[in-house]
């Protein structure tokens, strides 16, 4: 079983990077691929761009990943309430040449923030969207005030509520 873990940030020190990682090893006899936004940096989508360079190489490179993929583990950052502009942009160039991006693969949709909300706008903006681009959205989860409940030392969750709460999503939701 092949696990693709990506996080919605360009961030070097995404936060919501640890937690998808993190997710992705509670995966039993999984090959785990984490995947970095900033390896998908494009210009700004625009179609006045896309007539004038066509389909982006990058973009193709992104979906193939995504391909590859047995399972979906997405962390979205949350930026004013939505999508960060670096993930909006792979998924909009990518959704020109595949409009389900996600190609039917079951994921695990999470999100956390250093707030008490955890990413709780994005996830419900991508819970009603991404099914409209190929997401079988099998498990939600959100981890709030991250700084308070992972600890980067070890890179896992500390609080043993929200860990074990990760741990079962996961047990139950893919098996």
């Amino acid at each position: 079983m092949k696990i693709i873990a990506f996080a919605g940030s360009n961030s070097q020190q995404s936060i919501n990077r640890h937690l998808a990682a993190y997710a992705a090893n509670q995966f039993e006899n999984a090959e785990i691929e984490v995947l970095d936004l900033n390896d998908f940096a494009m210009p700004l989508f625009s179609v006045d761009l896309e007539k004038e360079i066509g389909q982006h190489e990058i973009a193709k490179l992104f979906l193939k990943k995504i391909e590859s993929a047995d399972i979906l583990v997405v962390s979205l950052a949350e930026n004013n309430g939505n999508y960060s502009t670096a993930f909006k942009n792979v998924f909009d160039w990518s959704s020109r040449i595949i409009k389900d991006v996600f190609q039917q693969k079951p994921m695990l949709l999470m999100a956390t923030s250093p707030g008490a909300r955890g990413g709780a706008s994005v996830l419900e903006i991508a819970k009603t969207a991404f099914p409209r681009y190929g997401a079988q959205i099998k498990a939600l989860f959100s981890l709030p005030s991250f700084n308070a409940n992972f600890d980067l030392e070890k890179d896992k969750i500390s609080n043993p509520e929200f860990d074990n709460e990760l741990k079962t999503i996961v047990k139950n939701s893919f098996n």
